[in-house]
């Protein structure tokens, strides 16, 4: 399996114009962890590394490398840097555990090795991602809410 390597920044194409994201991590077993830069820019800004540096708007698992490949979005690699210390530690995703009426009845959470779980999660947990590999059409509807610049 193909893969981008963490560092690496990507170039995602939008319709009217073009988002940012950073490969933070690669797991054997799931694909690429991405990391979304801030920001939707009619053009490419000026300085990528700057804008590589700071926060994360959200953190998804999705075959990035391989859903370029295929066509089904269109994306290219613009530079590789490294991944600022508060996305270097792998991210933990939380899974609901749900009743037979959709209710959460508790939570999974996976650090990338091993699960624990927790009936009454703090509030912190909600900013977790799930864990789930995006769809590419999810994905680009993600990104194309940010913020435009």
């Amino acid at each position: 399996m193909k893969q981008f390597q963490p560092g690496d920044v990507i170039e995602v194409k939008l319709p009217g114009g073009f988002a940012y994201v950073q490969i933070t991590h690669n797991h054997p077993a799931y694909p690429e962890v991405i990391r979304a830069l801030p920001g939707y820019y009619k053009k490419p800004p000026e300085n990528i590394l700057e804008l590589a540096s700071g926060q994360s708007v959200f953190t998804v698992m999705l075959p990035l490398f391989s859903a370029i490949e295929r066509g089904m979005l269109e994306g290219r690699k613009v530079t590789s840097t490294k991944v600022p210390s508060s996305d270097s530690t792998f991210p933990t995703f939380r899974i609901p555990i749900r009743d037979r009426q959709g209710n959460v009845v508790y939570w999974w959470f996976w650090d990338g090795e091993g699960l624990n779980y927790d009936a009454n999660p703090d509030a912190g947990s909600e900013n977790m991602p799930l864990r789930e590999i995006t769809t590419t059409d999810t994905f680009i509807e993600r990104l194309s809410a940010t913020a435009p610049c």
